[in-house]
């Protein structure tokens, strides 16, 4: 089938979890016989001209706004009337705010078939103004419409559309993606001058939402009370701002005061395996997510987390001890000093724990399969006789 990709930035995915979302699955789904067009942002990838990024996966520019509020808009819409013109079999929206357009294929393509993944509630995050959030909930509403049939990458968003929208939509997670060590590592840790299991990390945009302003509280307020459990364990933040330069500016001021704590900035391929395999613990004070990527690949890293206590890190089945509520710095700050005591074989064992469950759950295979088998059930061809649906369907 020919399959269109819409909402991501590009390929390959430099930063984002939609990005490394849509790329581990289209390198799968390709297997099946599948030919994927990924509709990509000049600005993202560095690049303007048609390019195949893998075989049977296509790189496609189209022009776009690169703002905050115009830039993913302007781009789905153009992408949309691209796929319906070269005859696209199926849609795939990545995102709430890119299905905004999915109607267009639903009145003017009826042929073609709509998918919209649920990724997470976007409004929810605060670099968005009030009439981005107006706009984003309307987006909400289209993904749970107007798609022949919507994706939920969690179950805590499986039983909010349900809620909401009453929508019952198909559960497909997100997955855990193995990064493999590599023999400069030892090199790669001693640039920052950390040494292995001897740090703490945190993998984030560097936007309100994260949370990784609680961190740095917490960091700083555990030097306070026992200093030298900081001095052997700085806290490393990996990851840039988006359009949030004010927060990353804000975030670096309560940091100043405190020479253990590093802005490494963005990292990816081997540096950012390095870092995250070589930590004592991760740490994620996020406090809206979909299904987070960075905890997942976390888990296959065998890596411990100490995560913020909201619904989508609980659907992910982690022990309540390693748990912390939203925002509350000073026990975040107790949860990081009781982790550092604890002893070295209880770390690996929940290590252990969270590897299996990666393995288990958040298979990338399986996950490619899944979303194959739906694509089929869409066709005409795997239901004979069946005609598309051809009207917007309230569900």
């Amino acid at each position: 089938m020919k399959i269109a990709m819409i909402g991501q930035k590009g390929l390959p995915a430099i930063h984002g979890g939609v990005e490394r979302h849509v790329e581990e699955l289209a390198k799968r789904l390709v297997s099946f016989g599948h030919e994927i067009t990924v509709y990509s942002r000049s600005w993202y990838t560095g690049k303007k001209e048609h390019t195949i990024y893998a075989e049977g996966i296509h790189n496609r520019y189209l022009p776009t706004l690169n703002s905050k509020h115009l830039d993913a808009i302007t781009h789905t819409f153009l992408s949309t009337l691209d796929a319906m013109a070269r005859g696209t079999e199926i849609i795939h929206y990545h995102g709430v705010g890119p299905s905004l357009w999915s109607w267009l294929p639903r009145i003017f393509s009826p042929m073609t078939m709509v998918v919209t993944t649920f990724h997470c509630i976007d409004r929810k995050h605060e670099k968005w103004n009030a009439l981005a959030k107006l706009v984003l909930k309307l987006g909400e509403w289209t993904t749970c419409r107007f798609a022949h049939k919507t994706i939920t990458v969690s179950r805590t968003l499986e039983q909010y559309t349900r809620d909401v929208y009453d929508t019952n939509t198909v559960y497909i997670p997100n997955g855990a993606t193995i990064m493999a060590d590599t023999a400069q590592s030892e090199a790669m840790l001693k640039h920052f001058g950390l040494e292995p299991k001897h740090y703490l990390v945190v993998v984030s945009r560097l936007i309100p939402h994260k949370g990784v302003h609680t961190i740095i509280g917490a960091y700083n307020a555990l030097r306070d009370r026992s200093g030298d459990v900081t001095k052997k364990f700085p806290l490393v933040i990996v990851g840039d701002g988006h359009y949030t330069e004010e927060y990353s500016q804000a975030l670096r001021a309560l940091a100043k005061d405190n020479p253990r704590i590093l802005f490494v900035g963005y990292q990816h391929g081997p540096m950012l395996s390095t870092l995250m395999r070589h930590a004592a613990v991760l740490i994620h004070a996020s406090q809206a997510e979909g299904l987070p990527l960075t905890i997942l690949e976390a888990f296959a890293l065998r890596l411990p987390v100490i995560l913020s206590d909201i619904p989508e890190h609980r659907e992910l089945g982690v022990s309540p001890e390693w748990l912390f509520p939203p925002a509350d710095e000073n026990l975040l700050s107790a949860k990081i000093e009781w982790f550092l005591k604890l002893p070295q074989e209880k770390k690996l064992q929940l290590s252990e724990e969270n590897y299996r469950r990666a393995q288990k759950n958040y298979n990338w295979d399986t996950i490619a399969l899944s979303t194959h088998t739906l694509y089929q059930s869409l066709t005409p061809y795997h239901n004979p006789g069946a005609a598309p649906n051809t009207t917007i369907s309230s569900r």
